[in-house]
């Protein structure tokens, strides 16, 4: 039946992304922008627990970091009590939601995002507001949730079909896949649309229900798609909505005994303190926790001798300059060899010094870091660089007219030590370190002198050391002949090695089955 249902769907195909270069367009994303303003700005918004919309004693501000003195909107300051409401109401709802049919969950998916279609700009400037996105970026992320929930309507059905074994001669014995309960979604703020989206629609196309906690700097991009499922059919009671600080959403939600899993993109250290928690069964804990975590990454672009150099230049500044590198799949080390490294340094410096750094609600290409504690941070890593490194562009903060946020000048340094905390460790802003290989074998081995291992770029026209480079550099996404940023949902299944976290592939052939258990059920003849 489930293959009969498959077949009614049409083919995948990703969802197009907005010419801005258009004026006509452009001009629709400032009108939504227009929009948000007039229908957003200013107001308190809820949580959602148990279907109703609830509000809560104390609030917290959500400030535009393009602008950081304004205020666009404020939630919630959940209580324990509230966030033991929020499970509970998610352990009781899995009960029925557990039983659903994969088709219905699958239809709920599919009217989700013809609804996102139709509001996809406005979603653009919302996130904008948060987190500091300009339009192209924005829009890469809100086109990934439309292809998120056309791939988990598939994965829903593809996996409610369970796996054939061999048989026996007088058992029909079959192999068959059940959900395994709430399900915790912890997410961060530099993707918070799509990536809360693919881990909580994991979790319900599988037949769980979630507790989902959004970043405290960009509730709205999430409750907005809370929303747009409950419009699609999705019960009420499948999503507890909750907001809040981390004395009360943190370790507690974690704890909980009634939490059977926690799904969490974020920092090294959160995710290995998640990890540790989780490994402690509490009083009336009746499973082990499972763990899916993404941590972050350190992710290195190798070029070769005999590489494209124009390519690789604009591959290298679009991943390590894209949303002012806060993504944790940005290009933050380029190991060239050394017949070419000052050649490919000159022309990355000069494509980087074209970059304009401005607001995003007006589409500049250079948006600010998310807060000014994050660019107090990276500017505490480039004023040691300049001890150890050569620094060849920027090193300053950056203007913005008189608005007032993280604006950090992108910045890259040359001739950077492996061991250089610029080339070890993960910055998560507009800082690029150049470091010279002796050869394309050593530029693999540098590559893989991280404790990270997310995504990586492999530039070369020689199919023998693309060869090599398939089977030994060690991360979760390798991409040849292209910048190491932008996977695609259903196409470039997503997740790393190491300190990078478990290796979920969000968008993946086999992501669904971190949310599932599996039963054989023998039956004699």
């Amino acid at each position: 039946m489930t293959s009969t249902l498959m077949e009614g769907f049409l083919p995948f195909e990703h969802e197009p992304y907005f010419a801005f270069g258009d004026a006509a367009v452009a001009q629709q994303q400032r009108d939504a922008y227009r929009r948000v303003r007039e229908q957003y700005v200013g107001q308190s918004f809820p949580m959602i627990l148990n279907g109703e919309r609830v509000n809560g004693a104390e609030t917290f501000e959500v400030r535009n970091p393009a602008d950081t003195r304004e205020v666009v909107w404020r939630f919630p300051k959940a209580t324990p009590a509230q966030l033991e409401q929020a499970i509970e109401g998610a352990r009781a709802a899995f009960d029925e939601w557990r039983f659903s049919e994969p088709f219905q969950r699958a239809s709920i998916f599919k009217r989700a995002a013809e609804l996102m279609r139709r509001r996809r700009m406005e979603f653009n400037a919302v996130m904008g507001l948060e987190n500091g996105k300009n339009w192209a970026e924005a829009d890469g992320e809100i086109a990934e949730c439309v292809d998120h929930f056309e791939v988990f309507a598939r994965e829903a059905l593809r996996w409610g079909q369970g796996k054939p074994v061999y048989p026996m001669p007088d058992e029909h014995v079959t192999m068959v896949y059940e959900p395994i309960g709430v399900v915790a979604v912890i997410s961060p703020w530099n993707f918070p649309a799509a990536i809360p989206l693919g881990m909580a629609l994991g979790a319900i196309a599988a037949g769980n229900t979630v507790v989902w906690k959004p970043a405290s700097e960009t509730p709205l991009s999430s409750l907005l798609l809370v929303e747009l499922l409950f419009e699609a059919g999705l019960p009420r009671g499948v999503i507890q909505f909750i907001t809040g600080t981390d004395d009360v959403l943190g370790d507690p939600l974690v704890d909980h005994k009634d939490i059977r899993m926690i799904a969490f993109t974020g920092s090294k250290e959160i995710g290995c303190r998640i990890m540790e928690r989780a490994a402690k069964v509490q009083p009336g804990q009746r499973w082990l926790k499972r763990v899916m975590a993404e941590m972050g990454g350190k992710d290195p672009t190798v070029v070769c001798a005999d590489a494209d150099l124009d390519a690789a230049a604009a591959g290298i500044v679009q991943a390590a300059f894209g949303y002012a590198g806060q993504k944790c799949s940005a290009c933050s080390r380029v190991i060239a060899e050394d017949s070419v490294y000052d050649e490919l340094l000159e022309r990355v410096v000069q494509l980087a010094k074209d970059l304009k750094v401005g607001s995003p609600e007006d589409n500049a290409v250079l948006g600010p870091v998310i807060h000014e504690g994050s660019a107090q941070r990276i500017m505490g890593y480039i004023e040691r660089g300049q001890q150890s490194a050569r620094l060849v562009l920027g090193g300053g903060r950056a203007g913005c007219g008189d608005r007032e946020g993280g604006y950090v000048q992108p910045t890259i340094f040359a001739d950077v030590d492996p061991k250089d905390p610029l080339f070890q460790e993960e910055i998560f802003g507009p800082v690029l370190a150049f470091t010279r290989a002796t050869d394309w074998h050593h530029a693999i081995e540098l590559a893989n002198d991280s404790e990270y291992g997310l995504t990586a770029a492999f530039y070369s026209r020689d199919p023998r050391k693309i060869d090599e480079a398939r089977r030994r550099i060690q991360v979760g996404n390798l991409y040849i002949n292209r910048k190491c940023t932008g996977a695609l949902s259903g196409t470039h299944a997503f997740g790393g090695y190491g300190m990078s976290g478990t290796n979920a592939k969000v968008g993946g052939p086999d992501y669904l089955f971190w949310f599932l258990q599996t039963k054989t059920i023998a039956q004699k003849y």
